[in-house]
Order: C-alpha cells, then sequence, then structure tokens
C-alpha cells in the first residue's frame, strides 16, 4: 500500500491524532504543504500527477479527512476523477464524515473503496468529528459496494457495536488499538477480540496492533 496526499489537513481534532503530530514534523523538514499550511485544510494539486505503480492498492488522504465539510467540491471531484481513470489501481478513502460521500455516488467507480473510521458506539468525547451514530447512519444508507470500516483506534463498545457494522455490510474491516499512549477509554483485549471473532464471520477482518488495555498492564 502507497499513500496519495493531494488533499492534506483536519478539523476534527481528534485527541487521538497522529496525522496533526505528523505534519509539524514535516513542517520543520520545509515539506510542502505542511512548511505552509501545518493541519490546516489544503489542496496539493502537483500531487494529481503522481505515477502509481500497475494494481498499487492506494490510501489517499492519509494525512486528513478529505470528506471534511470545509473541503470544496471541486478539490474532491479532481481527485475522484484522476482515480477514476487509473482502474488499474485500487483507491481506499477514508473518512469520519461519511455523509459527504452521498453527494459524490455518480463519481465513482469500481476500483474505490469508501472507508470510514468507526471507533466504538459510544458517544465519547474525543472528537469534533459526527458522532459514532451519525457515521453508522451515513455508511449504513450508501448506495456502494464497495466499503470499509476501520475500527481504530478502538474505544469502549457495547455489543450492539457489531449490529451496526452487519448492517453496513463492508468488504472489510481493520481493527487496532492506539499507537500512541493517549489513554483513551479503550476495551479490555478479550472483549476486543470476541468483537474480531464475532465480525470474523461477517466478513474479512484485519488487524494492526492488539494488546491489553492500558490499565491491563
Amino acid at each position: 500500500m502507497i499513500s496519495w496526499n493531494p488533499i492534506t489537513g483536519c478539523l476534527h481534532n481528534c485527541v487521538y491524532c497522529w496525522a496533526r503530530r505528523y505534519s509539524r514534523r514535516l513542517a520543520e523538514l520545509g515539506i510542502e504543504p505542511y512548511k505552509t499550511h501545518d493541519f490546516k485544510p489544503a489542496f496539493a494539486e502537483w500531487r494529481l500527477r503522481q505515477k502509481f505503480p500497475r494494481g498499487e492498492f492506494v490510501f489517499v488522504s492519509d494525512m486528513g479527512d478529505m470528506w471534511g465539510n470545509w473541503v470544496p467540491r471541486d478539490w474532491i471531484e479532481r481527485v475522484l476523477r484522476v482515480a477514476g481513470a487509473k482502474m488499474d489501481s485500487l483507491f481506499l478513502f477514508l473518512t469520519k464524515n461519511p455523509k459527504r460521500y452521498h453527494e459524490f455516488t455518480d463519481k465513482f467507480r469500481s476500483n474505490m473503496l469508501l472507508g470510514v473510521t468507526i471507533e466504538t458506539n459510544r458517544p465519547y468525547k474525543v472528537t469534533r468529528a459526527p458522532t459514532p451514530r451519525e457515521r453508522f447512519e451515513a455508511m449504513r444508507d450508501l448506495d456502494w459496494s464497495r466499503k470499509v470500516i476501520v475500527i481504530e483506534p478502538i474505544l469502549d463498545f457495547d455489543f450492539e457495536f457489531a449490529d451496526w457494522i452487519r448492517e453496513i455490510n463492508p468488504e472489510f474491516i481493520h481493527i487496532g488499538y492506539d499507537n500512541y499512549g493517549n489513554r483513551l477509554p479503550e476495551p479490555p483485549l478479550i472483549k476486543t477480540i470476541a468483537l474480531k471473532e464475532e465480525l470474523s464471520r461477517i466478513t474479512e477482518v484485519e488487524t494492526g496492533t492488539l494488546r491489553r488495555a492500558w490499565y491491563e498492564q
């Protein structure tokens, strides 16, 4: 997998955001668009000309949320046009604002996976993004077959959470714990493993960091 960042920055202000911290390091190194914009939304237009090896799996805008309400429609359309012209590559989009996907359903192509981050079904105050329930409902109602769910960093949840995911019917699921010592309201490891086993009955599940919750150490 490679990253492609034609649109960077985010205003969700998630307390666990690694990309916001990393953007500061890139800015210190003089790398654009971070040198000029830091983690404020920006359009790195020159990256639309980036070349991809045939058959590459491309993660789009991992250094921001290109589906935030603040992103101009034109920026999104230009990215989708480039991705749609490269049918020999697979493009993964990921957002915490999936209702924005509904504006572009006529622009999507079969080489595009539409992903959502949903860390839990509980309304923890760890982000300014739409609530987990709002994200779930937007993805459930999205008329697109190629959906992905990212449960990372996983937060403690109720078992209703598995029902949400079943209703979304994703192509695959990724589960992982926080990697940056944020002391989030995490589930105990045994509960996460039970969720993974349940979701494995629905679809393919891949994992990132699986470990004991910080308070179980």
